[in-house]
């Protein structure tokens, strides 16, 4: 249940709203430091605040103190402030100070939940658009808030500054080609073309005059010249998708071009030079290849000057969930669908969910769900899955052993989602240099000061 704090000194309002509340985990207050303890205890989401407050309670003032430092502690909560008829001058003031509504009395049960569960479907909203924010890299198509997905995604970033040929590892539907798309809008070929060609799907026939173009007349029906998809990328990006696929005769032809950036159309004899920079994936081991002589060696160190691994989505930590929120917002929107999120059954299935298909699964999975959900809450069986119950591990008891590996994965998380910069990651936490250091040396995480 949703925390609501109710900061009013009067008893009778209290119990009314105790009762009148009772969808909501409700903890109370009657002065400005009674107030403050229950905030940083509970962290309630909304807040409901009465201005007149003891010792002063004829007047705003500790009303508006009290409003002043919880904008202060917790800037994000929801605060409606009530107010008597004729004060609508404070309720205003009030407002300008960073609250949320206000409200006048008498108190009406069915108004002020109304204005309760507003406040929370926006805290709600907020919430969902910084975590997607902390969670999107510069690299703006990669999506992930995991260590894995953050550090390759700043590798990217890095090597999108040079021409650099690069080479994405990962099963299918990882998403190489999101990468390669990223690597490109970040690089200085940005606004040029960015052409994409998967090795595996066109016919070994077909494939060298796809790439490289053919000459009118070259072979039967090749009726008028025609650029190939190397051409068509001038000055822009090439990406060769599953280039563990090439056939072995394309590949010294493939070496040439990469090492003097020239072509020969098929049926031609001029050079032409050109100018692009190339990316290149595959799902397939090419070191094993190299090895059985079915992928050439020195073909695989021309592609393979910069190697990312992507890591599977079971890899990813939660960051399916993330993905899922996403893909969520994005089919309910193309389909007219009227779901806002998932139960607590699909969770801990996608979860569970080893998603041999990875991201590609996960979207099918999620725009299948959204179409034929019945409810506004999609479940286990909307999403083809079963759910899981979760396994039973031996629970940690000892508060300090708890707390210690809490705050060493949010100082780890904050770390990275600060760039590896340590004054942002003390803001982010909400503590000084100093203290982060004292933690990083207490819980011994030396190893983050040694990579700033």
């Amino acid at each position: 249940m949703d925390k609501v704090l109710v900061v009013d000194d009067d008893l009778g309002i209290q119990k009314q709203l105790k009762w009148a509340l009772s969808e909501f985990d409700t903890v109370f207050a009657a002065d400005r430091s009674s107030a403050i303890a229950q905030l940083r205890r509970f962290e309630p989401t909304v807040v409901t605040l009465d201005l007149g407050l003891p010792p002063d309670p004829t007047n705003a003032s500790e009303g508006l103190k009290t409003l002043q430092e919880i904008m202060a502690l917790l800037p994000r909560t929801k605060v409606i402030v009530v107010t008597g008829n004729n004060e609508k001058e404070n309720a205003l003031k009030a407002i300008s100070m960073g609250a949320y509504d206000f409200y006048q009395k008498p108190i009406d049960s069915d108004t002020i939940n109304i204005l309760i569960k507003r406040a929370l479907n926006l805290a709600e909203l907020e919430n969902e658009n910084r975590l997607l924010t902390l969670a999107t890299p510069s690299m703006g198509r990669i999506i992930g808030n995991s260590d894995a997905i953050q550090a390759i995604s700043r590798k990217a970033e890095k090597i999108a500054l040079t021409d650099i040929t690069a080479l994405l590892l990962g099963e299918s539907g990882t998403g190489k080609e999101v990468f390669a798309r990223s690597i490109h809008e970040h690089s200085t070929r940005k606004g040029k073309p960015f052409v994409a060609i998967n090795c595996a799907s066109i016919p070994e026939n077909l494939l060298e005059s796809e790439l490289f173009g053919y000459q009118k007349g070259a072979f039967t029906g090749a009726n008028k010249t025609t650029l190939g998809k190397i051409e068509t990328a001038q000055g822009g990006t090439l990406f060769l998708d599953e280039i563990g696929d090439m056939p072995l005769g394309l590949q010294a032809k493939m070496l040439r071009f990469l090492q003097e950036r020239i072509i020969e159309r098929v049926g031609g004899r001029i050079e032409i030079p050109v100018d692009i920079r190339v990316v290149c994936a595959t799902h397939r081991d090419l070191q094993s290849m190299v090895k059985e002589e079915s992928f050439r060696e020195d073909l695989f160190y021309r592609v393979g000057e910069i190697i990312i691994s992507i890591p599977p989505l079971r890899e990813r930590d939660d960051d399916v969930l993330l993905l899922a929120r996403i893909f969520l917002n994005q089919y309910k929107d193309e389909y007219g669908a009227k779901t806002t999120g998932f139960s607590d059954g699909a969770i801990d299935a996608m979860l569970k969910h080893s998603w041999p298909g990875n991201i590609r699964e996960l979207q099918n999975k999620l725009k299948s769900a959204v179409v034929l959900a019945e409810g506004t809450v999609i479940n286990a069986d909307d999403l083809g899955l079963v759910a899981k119950i979760k396994e039973k591990r031996p629970m940690v008891l000892n508060l300090r052993e708890v707390r210690e590996q809490a705050e060493s994965k949010a100082i780890r998380r904050a770390f990275h989602e600060s760039e590896q910069n340590m004054s942002k990651t003390a803001e982010v936490l909400g503590v000084t240099r100093p203290t982060l250091y004292s933690l990083i040396e207490k819980y011994h995480l030396e190893d983050l000061k040694l990579n700033t």
